[in-house]
């Protein structure tokens, strides 16, 4: 399929499955979406007959779920297509392309707030206000896609090396899909700069980063030794690592430490470390974990004025158990919160 708007007059075509290719297929999508929501609010002013009005109010949450779909299409651009962007120098249009992204979802939120009102008490204000988010998000959707197709996409395929698009479409897969799925996601696009003809094949995933200087290379990012213990030391829980031999390999040293732990405990059997009334219910985590019966152990208990969840995890990579982690957090606090919180203190 052609992609019209981008690379107009260069002769430049991008396959289904090229990221861009699959930002624009979806902006047509949406657009088709706000045009079905402006079209219920006009028919709804002249709707007569509660059975009419109780049809078109229904409409409204199947497109409301629709736009509720389309929110990775947005996180795909922000996490993903922006950030290669800026690493090429190009730091204002991705910016702009997000400030927007925003207004477009508190016109969405104002939808859906609409979309809640089963029966609406005031249904001229609802006609009306229905109306005027309608129009509005209508009007800037079809303003910001034309800056992405016309602007913000050509200059991306300018900028962006080829075997980054191949980056950006593992990472447009790990955020997946939800108004429509690529057919051809998993394929490698073969334009270079500036666009021209395209090839696929099949791929591997992106290769981990690798180690650089004093550096722990991961698959989505590296640290130095002192970043990642200070990571996991301000995180706000407590973190045990049980290796696959049932010994004690690792604590986090956390600010507020639930349960007491001395490195002494560093290559304990992990059996050694809880009660002996407990350890029957630890080897049965430990056993299940190990036979694949399950993935995930938890507990909570009152301590005081705290409730302490417990949660035990089996660690497995391709099909290779390799451990237990044991995560444990104070929760009294969350169990509290009301409402929502939107502004720093």
């Amino acid at each position: 399929m052609m992609m019209s708007g981008i690379g107009k007059g260069k002769g430049s075509a991008l396959p289904e499955g090229h990221p861009l290719h699959t930002l624009m297929e979806e902006h047509g999508l949406i657009l088709d979406f706000a045009l079905k929501l402006r079209v219920a609010a006009e028919n709804l002013q002249k709707a007569k007959g509660a059975g009419t009005v109780e049809r078109l109010l229904e409409s409204l949450d199947h497109l409301a779920d629709h736009f509720k779909d389309s929110e990775k299409h947005y996180q795909r651009e922000e996490n993903v297509l922006f950030p290669h962007m800026e690493r090429q120098g190009i730091t204002g249009p991705p910016a702009q392309m997000w400030s927007e992204h925003d207004k477009i979802r508190e016109l969405k939120k104002r939808f859906y707030s609409l979309a809640e009102e089963e029966r609406p008490h005031d249904l001229a204000r609802f006609k009306k206000d229905l109306m005027d988010v309608s129009n509005n998000l209508m009007n800037m959707l079809g303003m910001h896609f034309e800056k992405e197709n016309n602007v913000l996409f050509p200059m991306a395929l300018k900028a962006i090396q080829e075997k980054e698009w191949v980056e950006i479409i593992d990472g447009f897969d790990d955020i997946g899909y939800t108004i429509f799925t690529p057919i051809t996601s998993r394929t490698v696009p073969k334009a270079g700069k500036g666009g021209g003809e395209t090839t696929e094949e099949k791929r591997p995933r992106a290769a981990a980063i690798e180690p650089t200087g004093d550096r722990i290379g991961l698959e989505t990012g590296s640290f130095t030794r002192e970043e990642l213990e200070t990571v996991l030391d301000t995180l706000p829980v407590d973190i045990t690592f049980v290796g696959a031999d049932e010994q004690v390999r690792y604590f986090s040293n956390s600010r507020e430490r639930i349960f007491p732990r001395t490195k002494a405990i560093i290559g304990r059997k992990v059996q050694n470390c809880h009660p002996q009334k407990s350890v029957h219910v630890v080897q049965k985590i430990l056993d299940d974990f190990r036979a694949g019966r399950r993935d995930v152990a938890e507990f909570w208990i009152n301590m005081g004025e705290r409730m302490i969840h417990i949660r035990y995890f089996a660690l497995r990579r391709g099909g290779k158990y390799l451990g237990t982690v044991e995560v444990s957090q104070d929760i009294a606090p969350l169990r509290k919160l009301q409402g929502d919180k939107r502004l720093l203190d």
